[in-house]
């Protein structure tokens, strides 16, 4: 019974609804024997094609008389690092009932210094010091090769009655070892590469070294916040310097003084007077000579001898750049794209003195060629103006002197046959010529042209 049966409805009370169809009940399967339900429910009943797990794995492991028994015992051991061969006992691993044999494996972690040992007559040969007698000092060795050159605890232990600082102990110790390695060596460059030749050790430097660190260590807030204002004050002071020294450097590199940088200066200012057309063009013979030695190239300017340590390459972008100062953006570029063209580097690999030099001469002989070529344009351009000029002139005179029109009689117009032709000839004439826009005639065209009879 439903909500409809309780209403009074009918179950088919809107048109559009369908009944739903019953789903035939399958025929339930009983579970075989020996199968759990939910592998039943997973594989439907039917057997995989392949075994999922190997038949040898679901056997039990037998356990063979080979494997390794393994136990621990409490065994005692001695250490090779200890000369008293002292007896201690540890846990160990023992396998199968064998304990183990050998050296305790700590033991190679022993290391000790090498001490060396002199006699009586080398240390009255090299090792004496009228500071130190020889009981002390053999002290001190006996001690350095018992505490491993542990020297705060060498001096604690160090029993004389005059006291020795640590830096004592080590500027003696030091001293007698490095004389021992000089005096035992068959020449000085066999032992040149040891640490103690190599590097003596300096007692002044370690004390004040010391000293220094105490007086760090001991200041006061107050007196780091002091030195703090100082460092600061003394930065901003080196980066005005700086800042300064590269102004210098700049204005310097504006304003060369001519024996550094040559004639280049002259050059340049004659190139580019020379470049404007003008009736009274010439060339300089500055511009068309090469230069005559290289040492007005290779001149070092004085902002970098300033400097007492600089890159080459430094010293020569800044006389690339003061040889074309006066020089244009573009001439620059040309400049470039010919060192380019001619497979040179811009910037040469191995800056050395005579490379730089000779890169400044090549630099300086295509600035002076692209300069001569620029002139020699101005030159062709001068002229065709002029050129340009005179035939111009030369066409702006009547044609008619040329053709002998001027002895000719112009009729009236009442005495003329066929009056209106000679009217609209005298207009034509009148008007200016048709051939006036025209470009001017080459300079053979102005010989007078030979009389024909119809003009005579």
């Amino acid at each position: 019974m439903d909500a409809k049966d309780i209403l009074g409805l009918p179950k088919n009370s809107f048109p559009g609804a369908q009944e739903k169809k019953t789903r035939p009940q399958k025929d339930s399967q009983r579970k075989p024997d020996g199968i759990h339900r939910e592998v039943y429910a997973l594989t439907g009943g039917m057997a995989p094609l392949m075994p999922t797990i190997e038949i040898s794995h679901l056997k039990k492991r037998q356990y063979s008389e080979k494997e390794e028994k393994i136990s621990w015992q409490w065994l005692p051991f001695t250490s090779s690092a200890r000369p008293d061969n002292l007896q201690l006992y540890h846990w160990v691993r023992v396998v199968n009932g064998v304990p183990p044999t050998g050296d305790y494996s700590f033991a190679k972690y022993n290391k000790s210094v090498d001490v060396l040992k002199y006699t009586d007559e080398e240390y009255e040969k090299h090792l004496t010091d009228p500071m130190w007698s020889k009981e002390e000092t053999d002290q001190l060795f006996d001690l350095c090769k018992r505490f491993d050159l542990r020297f705060i605890i060498i001096a604690d232990r160090f029993s004389f009655p005059q006291t020795r600082s640590v830096e004592e102990l080590k500027n003696r110790y030091y001293s007698v070892t490095r004389a021992l390695l000089l005096a035992r060596a068959p020449s000085s460059t066999d032992v040149s590469g040891h640490p103690i030749v190599k590097e003596p050790y300096n007692m002044t430097h370690e004390v004040e070294r010391k000293r220094a660190l105490s007086a760090v260590l001991s200041q006061t807030r107050q007196q780091e916040q002091k030195e703090a204002e100082i460092l600061a004050e003394a930065k901003q002071i080196m980066e005005s310097r700086m800042a300064s020294k590269v102004n210098m450097t700049l204005s310097a590199e504006v304003e060369l003084p001519d024996n550094q940088i040559g004639n280049e200066g002259a050059e340049a200012a004659a190139h580019d007077e020379s470049a404007l057309p003008s009736p009274n063009i010439h060339l300089s013979s500055s511009a068309a000579t090469p230069p005559i030695a290289t040492v007005e190239c290779t001149s070092t300017p004085a902002s970098l001898r300033m400097l007492r340590v600089y890159l080459r390459t430094h010293a020569l972008d800044q006389m690339v750049q003061a040889a074309n100062s006066t020089a244009g953006l573009r001439t620059i570029k040309r400049v470039d794209q010919t060192l380019q063209d001619l497979g040179v580097h811009l910037k040469p690999k191995v800056p050395t003195k005579s490379v730089c030099a000779e890169h400044l001469e090549l630099r300086k002989e295509i600035l002076t060629l692209l300069n001569l070529q620029k002139q020699l344009q101005n030159r062709e351009a001068e002229a065709t103006a002029n050129r340009d000029n005179t035939y111009a002139e030369a066409s702006s005179t009547p044609k008619r002197a040329y053709r002998g029109d001027a002895e000719r009689t112009i009729v009236p117009d009442s005495l003329g046959f066929g009056g209106d032709r000679v009217s609209k000839r005298d207009h034509k004439r009148k008007v200016p010529g048709r051939f006036m826009d025209a470009p001017p005639s080459p300079p053979q065209s102005k010989r007078p042209r030979k009389l024909k009879s119809s003009d005579g």
